[in-house]
């Protein structure tokens, strides 16, 4: 398919999807606490995108059953809502979500601790984001895919956590997934150039300990296959005017 390319009315128009994503997870974030279950979660995303006049673009994308997906403690991503799933103090919750609107795709991920986690989990949860900020700052016309990835793989690592390296960030626009693939481990200096007008999703998803994942006999849920805590940020961005300009800006994640 190649990589598109979006005019800057493209990329406003795929804006308006992302940013009604972000505001659906700023709604999603008051209710979110022990007791809530992660099927409550859902139908607040499935009611919240239907207000903005968007449509789930996960719902029933290769099979999927949800809207959003709600993917706690060990789960890395594709955690699936459960009405018997619910969250307790010391869980920590990465909610994925992505909407269709006026023809283009939005995509955006924020990991949240329930009541008081350890100390481990809390850097987890903290570091996570800032390598997530560290690719932004990487992703500049001129430079290479791979630079984007690298800054999160250098973070993490320093801390002793580990990217997961099958699930990786996409192209993103006219279709949820698109060329480049970026993803969150590499070395520097590779892959295709970075140019205005290029659109992605990058979404480190960090593990607290080995890097390596199993997905489980729904075919969805992905696990540590260490049975260890994961945490998953994203942010859809555009290449403006030589800068990466972020899509997906919500009250709290900006």
């Amino acid at each position: 398919m190649g990589i598109y390319i979006y005019n800057k009315e493209q990329i406003k128009r795929i804006e308006d999807a992302c940013l009604i994503a972000a505001s659906v997870l700023d709604e999603i974030e008051s209710i979110i606490g022990a007791g809530v279950s992660t099927y409550e979660i859902d139908v607040l995303a499935r009611s919240a995108i239907k207000k903005h006049g968007a449509v789930p673009a996960f719902l029933g994308y290769k099979g999927f059953p949800a809207a959003v997906c709600t993917s706690i403690n060990e789960v890395v991503v594709h955690g699936i809502p459960r009405r018997d799933v619910k969250l307790e103090n010391g869980d920590i919750i990465g909610i994925d979500i992505g909407v269709h609107f006026n023809e283009y795709y939005g995509d955006t991920a924020r990991s949240y601790a329930i009541g008081p986690v350890g100390e481990k989990v809390d850097r987890l949860l903290q570091v996570t984001r800032e390598s997530l900020y560290r690719a932004i700052s990487k992703a500049v016309a001129g430079s290479r895919i791979s630079d984007v990835s690298h800054a999160v793989e250098a973070h993490v690592t320093r801390f002793g956590f580990a990217p997961v390296e099958e699930f990786v960030g996409h192209g993103i626009g006219r279709n949820l997934h698109e060329e480049p693939s970026v993803p969150n481990f590499g070395a520097s200096g590779r892959g295709p150039r970075i140019k205005d007008g290029m659109v992605f999703a990058i979404e480190p998803m960090i593990n607290a300990g080995v890097r390596d994942v199993e997905v489980m006999e729904d075919g969805w849920t992905v696990v540590t296959r260490d049975g260890e805590y994961s945490a998953h940020f994203e942010h859809t961005v555009a290449i403006v005017d030589g800068k990466a300009q972020i899509l997906t800006r919500g009250k709290n994640f900006n």
